[in-house]
């Protein structure tokens, strides 16, 4: 089924949900007691902000982490055949979006190609440690102003440009004694995102020193910048053993962006699988997105432990990934609000 997009009712001003003020840098608030954590996480329920409703569409796309090394122009043909209403664009280096050689040529010639296949871009991507030394961090300041720059370029006037999404780098063992030092190089990311009218998603991941729903929420409070949000992965919080609901109740609210995929196996050893290869519900998960309110998009990542083995097919990854996400947004759809 093509354009399966579906319109939600969406709720406006989450951004008003990380409007608390930057706080001091020198004034971090107490990190919870590791045994308050867990508890955090499940009871803790920040309410959306009611500042009105609007209709929003809420579409499936595959990201072309999914597809390194196919031209573009190909990648971006075979999702629209196979029925993505979008895509996300991987600037990585040595991608073939490398935002330090995807030049103006480029960047028109791949937006023509997402004219063409009536597909919308939802998301940058871009994998940066955010604790490194100083010349690292001049560094991937330079990389988050190329990324947005591609955004605002892709996206045209007429459009709102897609987010930045990263992961944050380090280990989880090091969040106690980084956190800090995360939350002031996350402010000076801020002040780019701020300046070049682009939104940062900061991602959670199961190996980061940045991997529970409760930490992801205090960090993007604590920096209190409506330009540095959430992209969230559910396959890395279940790895965790912890419940949808209870994630979704911590994040979405700072969430702009959604990736899915599937996994087995604990926070110690797992593997990612493509959407409709574990026990994810996509049914439930997608109506408990529309009943809450979340207005963006929900997009297929294939994890590098897939696409990085040998005689990987994207196509068939893409197809595969497709048919039982597209199945649960039709379900949920014919329900109604």
């Amino acid at each position: 089924m093509r354009r399966r997009e579906f319109l939600i009712s969406a709720t406006t001003g989450l951004a008003s949900a990380l409007a608390h003020g930057s706080a001091a840098r020198s004034n971090v608030a107490p990190l919870p007691a590791a045994e308050q954590v867990a508890a955090e996480q499940v009871a803790t329920k920040p309410q959306l902000a009611k500042a009105g409703h609007r209709r929003s569409r809420f579409g499936l796309g595959f990201s072309l982490y999914g597809m390194k090394g196919v031209p573009l122009a190909d990648a971006v043909a075979l999702c629209a055949r196979i029925g993505y209403d979008c895509v996300e664009l991987p600037v990585m280096a040595g991608w073939l979006a490398d935002s330090a050689r995807f030049d103006a040529v480029k960047q028109q010639a791949f937006r023509e190609t997402l004219v063409n296949a009536k597909l919308r871009l939802s998301a940058i991507m871009e994998n940066l440690e955010l604790v490194t030394d100083a010349a690292n961090h001049e560094a991937n300041l330079e990389r988050l102003r190329a990324a947005a720059r591609i955004a605002r370029a892709l996206a045209g006037a007429a459009t709102a440009p897609p987010v930045i999404e990263t992961i944050l780098g380090g280990r989880p063992d090091q969040w106690n004694e980084r956190r800090n030092a995360m939350a002031e190089r996350l402010l000076d990311w801020a002040g780019v995102a701020e300046k070049e009218r682009v939104t940062i998603a900061v991602k959670p991941h199961v190996g980061g020193a940045l991997h529970v729903p409760v930490d992801a929420a205090w960090l993007i409070e604590r920096v209190g910048s409506p330009w540095i949000r959430a992209a969230f992965d559910f396959s890395h919080f279940q790895l965790r053993g912890l419940p949808l609901g209870a994630c979704l109740d911590k994040l979405l609210p700072f969430t702009a962006f959604i990736h899915v995929k599937d996994s087995r196996g604990d926070a110690g050893k797992f593997q990612f699988l493509l959407p409709g290869e574990g026990t994810i519900d996509y049914r439930e998960y997608f109506a408990e997105l529309r009943d809450r309110g979340y207005a963006g998009d929900v997009v297929v990542e294939v994890s590098g432990q897939i696409h990085g083995k040998p005689g990987y097919d994207p196509a068939a990854a893409a197809k595969q990934s497709y048919q039982p996400l597209s199945d649960a947004f039709r379900a949920v759809a014919a329900k109604g609000p």
